[in-house]
C-alpha cells in the first residue's frame, strides 16, 4: 500500500503550499489527480515517488517510509519497485525502442523473464513494428508508449504515470487505459495517474482534486 501522512511542501520562495492530511491507494487499487496546470498535480507525484521530500510528515510504500531513506536508497526503491511516466518521457534517444524498455531490467531480479514481458507490452501498445528503431525517430505518441511500456517491464509494485495519454488519439488513449488498469488488477499494484482530463475520472476506484490540496 501507498500511504503518505500529513504532508507539507513548498518550493523555496514559493507561492503556494501543498497540504495533505492523509491518502492511501492499497494494492490493486486506482488513484487520479486531477486539476489544472500548474496546480501541484505533478509536485504530489514527485513527493510519492521520492523525487522531492516533504517538508514535513511521512510517504510510506509498503514498508518503506521514503522520507527516510537517502537519495541513493530512493534511487534504488524507484528502479526496482516503482514505474514512472514522465511527461516528458525521459527516453534515451541514442537507444532504440527495445533497449529504453528494457533498461529497468539492469536493475531488477526478474531480468530473465522481462524481454518477453517486454515485448507482449509493445505488441499490445502498437510499437513492436519499431522494436529496433531509434527513440529519436518516433513520434510523440509513439515515444510515450514506450516510455508507458519501459515503466511496467520489470513488473513494478508502484505505477507513477504523469499524463500518460497527452499526446494519444483517442483509440489509442482507451489502449492506453485498459492497459494501466488491467495490470493494477492484475499484478494487485497501486497506480496513480495525474492528468488534467475530467473524462478518464470514472475509470478510477478513487480521485483526488489538487485545488483541494493548496494553501
Amino acid at each position: 500500500m501507498l500511504s503518505l501522512h500529513d504532508i507539507r511542501f513548498q518550493y523555496p520562495g514559493g507561492a503556494f503550499c501543498l497540504a495533505l492530511k492523509t491518502l492511501e491507494v492499497r494494492a490493486g487499487e486506482s488513484l487520479v489527480i486531477l486539476g489544472p496546470s500548474g496546480g501541484g498535480k505533478t509536485t504530489l507525484l514527485r513527493l510519492m515517488t521520492g523525487l522531492l521530500s516533504p517538508d514535513s510528515g511521512e510517504v510510506i510504500c509498503g514498508e518503506t517510509r521514503l522520507n527516510r531513506l537517502s537519495p541513493e536508497q530512493r534511487r534504488r526503491f524507484r528502479l526496482e519497485k516503482a514505474g514512472l511516466v514522465f511527461q516528458d518521457f525521459a527516453l534515451l534517444d541514442y537507444l532504440t525502442v527495445e533497449e529504453n524498455i528494457l533498461l529497468p531490467s539492469r536493475f531488477s531480479p526478474l531480468s530473465g523473464t522481462i524481454s518477453a514481458y517486454a515485448r507482449e507490452l509493445a505488441d499490445r501498445l502498437e510499437i513492436a513494428s519499431h522494436w529496433r528503431r531509434r527513440a529519436a525517430y518516433l513520434s510523440q505518441g509513439e515515444r510515450q508508449r514506450v516510455a508507458i511500456a519501459r515503466a511496467l517491464a520489470h513488473r513494478p509494485q508502484y505505477v507513477f504515470a504523469d499524463e500518460p495519454t497527452a499526446s494519444l488519439d483517442t483509440g489509442r488513449r482507451g489502449l492506453v487505459m485498459d492497459l494501466l488498469l488491467d495490470y493494477t488488477q492484475e499484478t494487485q499494484a497501486s497506480l496513480v495517474m495525474v492528468t488534467h482530463d475530467a473524462e478518464l475520472m470514472p475509470l478510477f476506484q478513487k480521485q483526488l482534486r489538487v485545488e483541494d490540496l493548496t494553501e
